[in-house]
């Protein structure tokens, strides 16, 4: 039996060190001798870690889904759609901010696009559920998703633009006094546009 070489290195620490360069950078900014330059790691060790920078990003992606950017689960737990609302609002304002600025899911990289489809549908069918409770009016549920989804993604960015915490979280709660109107049936409606 032939023993291969140990691995030198903890493939954990260089999926963490991608998920930063590719939150901060984007896919296309990043090339594996990035990542190899931020982790003292050689190319082909990364290579044969992880196979392809797509499989890496794939990996740093579910990374950050897991931790910064796991406020999707807990706000999909909440107790009323509100709750949802504000902690999706709220959670991308303070995932955001904070020392990587901006979102690692917002963007163009491989299966980004897919992801947030499958946010809009997770959170519809959420709203769903209290649509039928009757704890909100009878609305376009998918459209009020890809509303939530479009006010953290547009918080992401004037996250990346500069934008402070505290301004982010007074986006999140101006966007929550919209969403009271919405849900009681009170806000405007889809409109035709010419």
């Amino acid at each position: 039996m032939v023993v291969g070489r140990p691995r030198e290195f903890d493939p954990d620490a260089v999926e963490d060190a991608a998920m930063k360069l590719f939150w901060e950078r984007g896919y296309d900014a990043v090339s594996i001798a990035d990542v190899s330059a931020a982790t003292g790691v050689n190319r082909r060790g990364i290579y044969a870690e992880f196979g392809s920078k797509e499989s890496l990003f794939d990996r740093a992606t579910r990374r950050y889904l897991a931790g910064p950017g796991g406020y999707l689960g807990q706000a999909l737990a909440r107790r009323t759609a509100r709750e949802v609302a504000a902690a999706m609002m709220h959670g991308a304002a303070d995932t955001v901010s904070g020392e990587v600025r901006g979102c690692l899911t917002v963007g163009d990289g491989p299966g980004l696009a897919e992801l947030r489809a499958e946010t809009v549908r997770a959170l519809a069918g959420r709203f769903d559920v209290a649509m039928a409770a009757g704890e909100i009016a009878p609305a376009d549920t998918a459209l009020l998703a890809r509303w939530v989804a479009a006010v953290c993604q547009g918080i992401a960015v004037q996250a990346r633009c500069g934008a402070g915490r505290d301004d982010l979280h007074a986006v999140a709660d101006l966007a929550l006094a919209g969403w009271d109107n919405a849900v009681a049936g009170e806000g405007p409606g889809p409109r035709t546009h010419r």
